[in-house]
């Protein structure tokens, strides 16, 4: 078992600090400031650190989507056990120069959870998109994400295309 297996897998760490101590995480540094117990609402504090920083000072974008890759895939893994998850793409706007400490905000509607069991439940797998984003410290929208999550059930195989 690898790292990043144990560690998702282990019995005596909380959630947050599954994500806290995720490897990939490890430079960055986040922070979790709120995780539902359902996982259907997320905020982790992105830090501005000077290895996070570019040469023209603001949020490095790889740190960017190096957290938000994973979120709503961690989400869906959570709210569908079970199923075979990974994060289909990912599309990421930066609006605006990261130049503060950065929010990210996921939020799994009821909405969307009820759509895609319904998916599940006809088509054995679904691909939602989700969009969230990185607030800078007045509360303003920095980076936009959007995310299309793959859910599958397990031992699922896509027809190759010829």
């Amino acid at each position: 078992m690898n790292l990043r297996k144990l560690i998702w897998n282990a019995n005596w760490l909380t959630d947050k600090q599954r994500i806290e101590w995720y490897p990939a995480f490890w430079l960055i540094r986040p922070k979790v400031l709120e995780l539902s117990s359902c996982w259907r609402q997320v905020k982790i504090l992105l830090p501005h650190s000077w290895v996070a920083t570019n040469t023209g000072g603001s949020m490095f974008g790889g740190f960017q989507a190096c957290l938000a890759d994973p979120i709503a895939a961690m989400s869906c893994i959570k709210v569908f056990p079970g199923y075979s998850v990974w994060t289909r793409s990912l599309n990421i706007d930066f609006k605006y120069e990261g130049r503060t400490d950065l929010e990210l905000r996921f939020v799994m509607t009821s909405e969307q959870e009820a759509q895609i069991r319904e998916e599940l439940q006809i088509k054995g797998r679904s691909t939602p998109s989700f969009e969230y984003g990185y607030y800078l410290a007045d509360g303003s929208l920095c980076t936009l994400i959007t995310a299309r999550i793959a859910i599958r059930a397990k031992g699922y195989k896509a027809k190759k295309m010829v």
